[in-house]
């Protein structure tokens, strides 16, 4: 069986702030934007992986979704503990002052962890806890 990740979701609540960020502090290329209303989907993903997508989307869009959960759903982005990221890359020192010079919410800088990884905590600007670690 050949079963890859093609997309994965991610909440963003400012779309502007949120293109800026994966595509000036990641390096991610924008792909698509979608709006309907005053919501917007904006696909990014990493140069040279075109069929690796990361779809920003607005929190609660689901028609499904009850006003209660939207509240939760926005409380939880707020703290930070909706959504997460791992990401991985070759030089994760580089990848990092990046961040920096880009104004990133730091939660970790680069760190030996007990379990052997190398890596960094970033938040992005939805509270999005994103984890780089270093390939």
């Amino acid at each position: 069986m050949d079963i890859t990740i093609h997309t994965a979701f991610l909440p963003q609540d400012d779309p502007e702030a949120a293109k800026a960020f994966y595509s000036g502090a990641l390096g991610f290329e924008v792909r698509q934007e979608v709006g309907y209303g005053d919501m917007h989907w904006i696909t990014v993903g990493p140069p040279g992986q075109p069929d690796v997508n990361l779809v920003l989307h607005p929190p609660g869009a689901d028609p499904n979704i009850t006003e209660d959960e939207r509240r939760t759903i926005r409380e939880m982005m707020a703290k930070g503990t909706f959504a997460s990221l791992l990401l991985a890359t070759d030089d994760l020192d580089a990848a990092f002052q990046r961040l920096v010079e880009h104004d990133a919410e730091i939660m970790q800088e680069p760190t030996d962890q007990d379990w052997g990884v190398r890596d960094c905590a970033v938040r992005d600007p939805a509270g999005n806890t994103l984890r780089i670690q270093q390939r």
